[in-house]
């Protein structure tokens, strides 16, 4: 029935910077970019290497996302990476805060979390 996950969808509170962050520092690769003037509101489409897409949204002064304590709902966005390590030093290199490199208990592999720019948790998880 289900065949995968299509696209996330992400609202954020500043658009210029958002998208920096998304098409210049993750690389993704914008699709399609439309500015709807009747809610004062960007979306632009993004698409990763395995086709699956990003939909980023921008809204005016929409509400915080509560991550502390976590809230009922989604928990983070995870990104599967060929090397964790190479990945933790180019988001470094753009002054993202990365937290330490764990092992997960149950798979082996490595992974890690960090933010965007309206501390949305994203993780990456070494395939």
């Amino acid at each position: 029935m289900l065949l995968g996950i299509h696209h996330a969808a992400i609202i954020c509170s500043d658009y210029k910077k958002s998208k920096h962050f998304y098409v210049t520092i993750l690389g993704l690769k914008p699709l399609a970019e439309h500015y709807r003037a009747q809610r004062s509101s960007f979306k632009l489409d993004l698409q990763l290497p395995d086709l699956s897409q990003i939909e980023l949204f921008s809204f005016t002064k929409p509400p915080q996302r509560p991550s502390y304590p976590e809230a009922c709902g989604l928990r983070h966005l995870a990104f599967r990476v060929q090397s964790i390590d190479a990945t933790v030093a180019h988001l470094q290199s753009h002054n993202i805060e990365v937290e330490a490199i764990r092992i997960d208990e149950y798979t082996g592999k490595q992974f890690t979390f960090f933010s965007d720019p309206d501390g949305l948790p994203l993780e990456l998880y070494q395939v």
